[in-house]
């Protein structure tokens, strides 16, 4: 009999404690054998690095391009675990980070589509690390307040309330491609003052800012959230804009397969974004160095990752908000107490997967209301490879109401036809289906094609417990009628 995701779930929380209380057991077992009081390991600091809009193939440890510049983030990869099937569960900004900090599908979190706030009542990763003793500090872009100055919202300045428990350092702004430019704008400190820059790059201006925080004195674990705009475009401008001279370093430079056959904004946008990809990684590498000079490295967990990908408008008239792997597949590599060791985790793993994981790896108990799983099983034990769900639920908002499973084989994503772009629908209709095995660009949708009715049907009941598990009514799916 198949397992149920439920059971999947137990398994997977019973192998995480387990594994949990023998480290602590044998940690306890050495300080006694050496004659001394069993004393508590210390707690991890945890830095995450955001960076907005990030394609998953960009990343050279990936290996699927020849042309990105990422040193950096290869020799982090080199050293600890790169989860080379990550994907975000909701593929555009605020509701992509509501996901991250939560644990919860966005349809949960109040934040379904960008300029909402995210639900005060909901535990957060911040809070809880908060809670287990930990200072939350955020460096940059939030975009999980209102945004909207005619309901109270802003852009920049946020509310004590309104930052998700990062309750310590404060510099950054709601929607900070909205208060800056690539070389000026204004972020905000936790009493509301401006902190301008001028004739810097906006990622080595939120660089220096973290380089301070973290060579000041630490009294206790810190989690550190930095978080990039680049290489998201500039609202403003309608484009990324890379470092000055960047670009020119990278006119006919490699285009991916799955933008290369499809008309978009790619042609005359991507030279800057493999420059605003290099800058990041510079970034990422000047953070490193920093841990290392301020003897801070061996005890800090390192996140990377984005909130979702880029399709240059090939897909549809944005930047992501697709089920496609352009719009999905998000760089996720971790290095540091629990992640050390070079490996590539296969599995599919999702943004909701990371809030557990880190806390499951800083000792600090996971809400029972949290959806995701901790990955830590699945980086020393086979047999909880094998439990793994390995299947994800992708929601789209904005350009759409939709709905989509992703397996290791399959991307089946259904629609309200109805043009709304609503929470939810009643009443969907197949739209898209891939063959992740024999077309991974995604260029023959699939849905609808009688050859492969069976699959279908598998996939559509396999989404609808999925969208039941997200807390949403089971909805009425109705089969394409595209071909005969």
């Amino acid at each position: 009999m198949p397992e149920t995701i439920e059971s999947r779930r137990s398994f997977l929380k019973g192998t995480v404690a387990t594994a949990v209380a023998a480290a602590v057991s044998g940690a306890a077992e050495a300080e006694q054998s050496k004659g001394a009081a069993a004393k508590p390991a210390s707690r991890p600091n945890i830095v995450l690095y955001l960076a907005d809009q990030f394609r998953s193939d960009f990343v050279g440890a990936n290996g699927r391009n020849s042309s990105t510049h990422t040193p950096n983030i290869d020799a982090i990869a080199a050293r600890g675990k790169n989860f080379t099937h990550a994907v975000t569960n909701q593929p555009v900004c605020a509701p992509a980070r509501s996901v991250i900090f939560t644990s919860r599908y966005a349809t949960e979190t109040g934040v379904w589509h960008n300029g909402l706030e995210l639900d005060k009542s909901l535990p957060t990763l911040a809070g809880e690390l908060r809670k287990a003793g930990y200072s939350a500090n955020l460096i940059g872009k939030w975009h999980l307040a209102l945004e909207n100055p005619a309901q109270g919202g802003s852009p920049g300045a946020v509310k004590a309330e309104d930052r998700g428990g990062f309750l310590d350092l404060w510099e950054g702004a709601n929607a900070i491609e909205n208060t800056s430019h690539p070389y000026e704008g204004t972020i905000w400190d936790r009493d509301g003052k401006e902190i301008t820059y001028k004739d810097e790059y906006r990622v080595d201006f939120l660089t220096d800012r973290a380089e301070k925080f973290l060579r000041q004195k630490h009294d206790k674990p810190f989690f550190l959230f930095i978080s990039q705009l680049e290489p998201h475009q500039q609202n403003d401008m309608h484009q990324p804009i890379a470092p000055k001279g960047a670009a020119a370093r990278y006119v006919n430079s490699v285009v991916p397969d799955d933008l290369r056959a499809l008309p978009g904004t790619w042609q005359a946008q991507l030279p800057d974004y493999y420059g605003c990809i290099e800058s990041i990684d510079t970034s990422v590498g000047r953070v490193r160095r920093i841990l290392e000079e301020e003897h801070l490295a061996e005890n800090t967990i390192f996140v990377f990752i984005s909130d979702h990908g880029c399709h240059f408008m090939t897909r549809n008239q944005e930047y992501k908000r697709s089920t496609h792997n352009s719009s999905i597949r998000v760089p996720l590599v971790i290095d540091g107490p629990g992640f050390r060791g070079t490996q590539q985790v296969p599995e599919l793993i999702g943004l909701i997967d990371l809030a557990p994981t880190l806390l499951e790896a800083a000792g600090v108990p996971v809400p029972s209301t949290w959806k995701g799983h901790s990955v830590l099983p699945l980086l020393n034990d086979p047999e909880a490879r094998q439990h793994w769900p390995n299947q994800q639920l992708i929601q789209i908002s904005e350009s759409m109401t939709g709905r989509a499973i992703r397996t290791p084989d399959w991307t089946y994503c259904v629609a309200d036809m109805s043009g709304g772009k609503e929470l939810a629908a009643k009443t969907y209709t197949e739209y898209q289906m891939y063959d992740q095995r024999a077309d991974p660009n995604e260029l023959v949708n699939l849905a609808g094609r009688k050859e492969y009715r069976e699959k279908a049907n598998e996939l559509r009941e396999q989404l609808k417990k999925l969208i039941v598990a997200a807390g949403e009514p089971e909805p009425e799916i109705v089969e394409a009628k595209l071909y005969p």
